[in-house]
Formats: structure tokens, C-alpha cells, sequence
């Protein structure tokens, strides 16, 4: 899904596209997090004003809109010491 789609449904849903929103949906976008701390972190370079609230925020609207789904994700070490 590319941002402009995800702009529209976020435009359909009544949600206004601020300057924070188009960062974060760019950096959601554009890398592979594993969680909402690291968007953050490279949000936060792009506009200090961004605050962990926000990205939580986003990350809740797009689970809302259907955009993104949540899981959680357990892997089992190759080697356990004993």
C-alpha cells in the first residue's frame, strides 16, 4: 500500500493529513519496525515535535482503518544455554 492510499482512507475515515501524520506514514511505510518505540526514534529526526503519544496514536487509527494489523511475535533461540 503506498502513502497516497493510505492518506485517502485515513481522509475517508475523517481524519485530517497533518505534516506529523505524512512523516509518521512515511516512516511506517518505508522500514521494517518492530516495534513503535524504533518508529519513534526515526520520526523524531525528521520533526522533534513528534512525541510517543503521537506514534501510538497513528499506529492505533491505522489498526482502526484496516491498514495495519497487530501481532505479536515470539521466536525460539537457535541455541539455549543450559
Amino acid at each position: 500500500m503506498c502513502q497516497e492510499q493510505v492518506e485517502r482512507a485515513l481522509q475517508q475515515s475523517g481524519k485530517r493529513i497533518t505534516q506529523q501524520r505524512k512523516i509518521l506514514l512515511d516512516v511506517i511505510l518505508n522500514g521494517d519496525w518492530e516495534c513503535c518505540k524504533e518508529i519513534y526514534y526515526e520520526a523524531v529526526k525528521r520533526d522533534p515535535s513528534i512525541g510517543m503519544a503521537t506514534v501510538y496514536r497513528m499506529m492505533t487509527t491505522l489498526e482502526e482503518i484496516g491498514v495495519i494489523e497487530r501481532r505479536c511475535v515470539f521466536r525460539v533461540k537457535d541455541e539455549i544455554e543450559l
